[in-house]
């Protein structure tokens, strides 16, 4: 019996950690249903991005209230959370508190008090992220969008930290030699006077259920993150170093439209023959994307790690005027389609099976996507480096090339670029009266 509680602490760390590696495996494997593309060039460029904008937090104080708060958060959450690593090892071997003989008091009193300290700082940042959001009526958080799940998922997170923070301090103010030693106590010294009168006992049973609830929480925490937006802790990282680093506005060539092209001038080439490999007959690609089978992995990591802040929404001028698209929901069902097809292939042996549903239509449709005036507002606003624009010009490539489905406006500027070399319906003899006005 001596040695249960540490036994139970093991298998409780086991289960939590292999529980989100099984999670990160699965998210793997969605991202890698996306199309290959190569983003490892300019690496120190990369590598400056990742650490200027996912460490740095350079965006984020682009809008300096938010900014600010969120810095705290992040800044405190990631630094108090440098404990766990000795209640880690203080739960595998029955120790208490091991560093503090490491470190030697004062320092270790100095590291307790800072984490202290930050620990007040994030439940008050907490709090105020909290009332933005559900009181203060800000409007980016009252889009369509952010019913039901989206809007709870974002409190539930709020609510996850507060109670962690409130756990840690707890922990402190009830540890009464802790508290007697004096050190590295700024906050809970203030704190431990609620516990007056309590038999030594009845603190040290506080304090070891705060301990047990706090970690026990963290595990729980770490695996409420794949199915939270919350998952941009960990992929903000990597998803601004793939980012892309062409200059804002540059499209790219589609692959499959280049290749037809060559094809067609081709003098040889047989535009009747099926093209073979061995005996699999190759289906031909896909022009634009209208799944998310057709996205490339970047996007598909993109999707998963947007943060559903809205600044992008907030930011889009179609959206502003009342249309009806939202470039945060364009993420926001990318990554619910992939999960969904993720399932799918959970629950049919590792295949998708057709489920009669796509990304285009099922979750986004062309109205939202023929709204976009492809201003690149959204992906400049993003503070992890997002580009909802892509998605979108994908899917109305295949709109234009594969349904030929465009909005007529544009039929008919290129009807008149095939008919009269320009978008304007003049023919082309008259082109040049404009120069003869005076």
């Amino acid at each position: 019996m001596q040695y249960l509680p540490n036994i139970l602490f093991a298998i409780a760390l086991i289960a939590g950690i292999g529980f989100f590696a099984m999670n990160i495996r699965k998210l793997t494997r969605n991202i890698k249903l996306g199309k290959d593309i190569n983003r490892t060039d300019n690496k120190s460029e990369r590598w400056k991005n990742m650490i200027k904008i996912a460490l740095g937090q350079s965006k984020m104080v682009r809008r300096p209230f938010s900014g600010f708060l969120h810095i705290i958060v992040y800044v405190g959450f990631i630094i108090i959370n440098i404990e766990v690593l000795e209640i880690i090892i203080d739960g595998i071997f029955g120790t208490h508190r091991i560093f503090q003989g490491f470190l030697g008091d004062s320092f270790y009193g100095f590291l307790i008090g800072t984490f202290e300290v930050l620990a007040a700082l994030v439940f008050i940042a907490v709090i105020l992220f909290w009332t933005r959001r559900n009181v203060a009526n800000i409007k980016r958080f009252l889009s369509r969008e952010m019913k039901g799940w989206p809007k709870n998922d974002g409190n539930f997170i709020l609510y996850f930290e507060m109670v962690l923070m409130s756990l840690f301090l707890v922990m402190n103010a009830t540890d009464l030699a802790f508290q007697q030693a004096g050190v590295g106590n700024p906050i809970s010294q203030f704190i431990a006077p609620l516990f007056d009168g309590f038999s030594p006992e009845t603190l040290h049973t506080i304090e070891r259920t705060a301990w047990w609830i706090h970690i026990l929480g963290i595990l729980v925490f770490l695996n409420y993150l794949y199915y939270s937006k919350h998952l941009h802790i960990l992929l903000a990282f990597p998803n601004t170093f793939f980012a892309n680093l062409k200059p804002k506005g540059q499209f790219n060539n589609l692959a499959s439209v280049t290749n037809e092209v060559k094809l067609m001038m081709d003098p040889d080439a047989d535009p009747y023959a099926t093209p073979e490999t061995g005996e699999e007959e190759v289906v031909p690609e896909k022009f634009g994307a209208s799944e998310v089978t057709d996205l490339n992995w970047v996007q598909l990591l993109n999707a998963y790690t947007c943060t559903e802040c809205g600044r992008c929404t907030s930011s889009c001028p179609a959206n502003l005027t009342g249309k009806k698209l939202s470039p945060r929901k364009i993420m926001m069902d990318t990554r619910d389609r992939l999960e969904e097809v993720g399932r799918n292939i959970d629950a049919n042996g590792g295949t998708f099976k057709d489920d009669g549903k796509q990304l285009l239509n099922d979750y986004i449709s062309p109205e939202e996507l023929w709204a976009c005036t492809s201003c690149n507002a959204c992906v400049e606003e993003c503070p992890v480096n997002i580009d909802p624009l892509s998605i979108i010009m994908d899917m109305r490539r295949y709109l234009v090339m594969e349904e030929s489905a465009a909005p007529q406006e544009l039929n008919m500027m290129m009807t008149n670029i095939e008919n009269n070399g320009a978008p304007w319906q003049y023919n082309q003899q008259d082109r040049l009266n404009w120069a003869n006005e005076e």
